[in-house]
Formats: structure tokens, sequence, C-alpha cells
């Protein structure tokens, strides 16, 4: 099993999930973040346009799933495609329990 992480930089969640809808993925989590990169975030007019603010952090989203090791690059195209801005970061699972049934493995996701 892996863990997919993505961090976003503009709001393409809808996107990507309807994405994974159609490949099987189903369960993943979705975070709005705030988190600056390398590059500094919008400038904002403020004070009637006098001021110019350049904010230290900027809002972005994040989303988790887990997915079987044999979607990895499936999982990652749609990504790719649906996405416009962001990271893809890829972490291996050791293991995976549901509290409810017990089960453990990748019959959990």
């Amino acid at each position: 099993m892996l863990r997919i992480e993505i961090i976003l930089g503009e709001n393409d969640v809808m996107a990507i999930s309807e994405g994974l809808k159609e490949i099987g993925i189903g369960g993943l989590s979705v975070s709005k973040v705030r988190g600056r990169g390398k590059k500094p975030g919008p400038e904002i007019h403020a004070s009637k346009g006098s001021e110019i603010f350049v904010p230290q952090f900027n809002d972005k989203y994040q989303i988790i799933a887990i997915i079987p090791d044999t979607k990895e690059d499936e999982v990652i195209n749609i990504i790719k495609k649906k996405g416009r801005v962001g990271k893809i970061f890829v972490s291996q699972i050791l293991r995976a329990v549901d509290i409810a049934s017990g089960n453990e493995g990748e019959s959990t996701i």
C-alpha cells in the first residue's frame, strides 16, 4: 500500500477527486492548509491601493489517499492531468488496521 499526499496551490480538489473515483479510489482526506513555496505569493493591495502586502503564507489544499501499489502510476497520471500547480509525495505504508473490523492489509482500504 502507498500513501499519496498532494499539495495543491490552486483548488483542483474536485477534479482530482472525480478522476480518482473513476478508477475505484474512493477514500481520501482533504484539508485546507497554509504554506509557502519557492515563489512568493501574489501581492495584495491594501489601504486603497497605496500599500502593497506580500503574505508570508498562502492558502493551499492537501489531499491524502491510501492506494494499492498496483494503482500508483494510474493515480499519479490522473493527478498530473487534473491538477495545475502543486507537488505529489508517495510513501510506503507498512501496516494498516481497520479499528471496527480488525482487518489488516489492503482490505482496510
